[in-house]
């Protein structure tokens, strides 16, 4: 079954670099990324892994906690770990997991159902385990991305969209095209012109229904 935003991610336990990890129990009340790849010592998710290692500090001031999946095992990531350090000068922290049995490639349908390992497996073979979820405190799925192989992930877009959820998260207000942290945000339909003066200020109305106000405090 496919996952649907607003749908509980599915809870799982799986072996990591950090050790046994249970989905639910290691998000506690934090914000989550869940991404995942193909396969270890590969150029592309290298740099990915990378860029995640070099904006955890970014990820920590977020309250959101990165867990990486991946089809190899354990002692498989702990060697590939050396060179995504090495790539990107900061330290691989976040916990990845060992999925060689698919079971969270499946259970968060990143692969067909028939999906299948085999010997000499490449990354062709799990070629579509390269998607990103982004789930709340409330342990809900707030947004997917799914990536070719050739395509490297932005982390800047994710920590950008993660950024939007979270000033938007229980507030009636919608961040525009392009939105970037400090800009103007949009007022939902819900709430009237006087209902939005009253609580967001001075209220910039560009259509009936198309005002900007300023981006609350997060």
């Amino acid at each position: 079954m496919a996952i649907r935003l607003n749908d509980i991610a599915p809870n799982f336990t799986a072996n990591s670099t950090a050790g046994e990890v249970t989905l639910h129990d290691w998000m506690a009340d934090s914000y989550a990324i869940l991404f995942s790849h193909p396969k270890d010592f590969t150029p592309v998710c290298t740099t990915e892994f990378g860029a995640v290692a070099q904006l955890a500090p970014e990820f920590s001031k977020r309250h959101t906690k990165v867990m990486g999946v991946s089809v190899d095992n354990v002692e498989e990531h702990e060697k590939w770990k050396r060179d995504i350090e090495a790539f990107a000068g900061a330290p691989a922290d976040f916990p990845i997991i060992d999925d060689t049995s698919l079971h969270v490639s499946k259970l968060y349908d990143m692969l067909p159902a028939d999906a299948y390992l085999k010997d000499n497996r490449t990354p062709a073979d799990s070629a579509t385990v390269r998607t990103v979820f982004i789930i709340g405190p409330d342990k809900k799925v707030r947004l997917t991305m799914s990536y070719p192989m050739s395509v490297g992930r932005n982390f800047a877009e994710i920590l950008r969209a993660l950024d939007a959820i979270q000033i938007t998260d229980g507030a009636p207000i919608a961040t525009p095209a392009n939105w970037l942290p400090g800009q103007d945000v949009i007022v939902a339909l819900s709430v009237s012109d006087e209902q939005a003066k009253a609580k967001f200020g001075e209220v910039d109305i560009k259509l009936p229904y198309l005002r900007l106000v300023k981006a609350p405090e997060k």
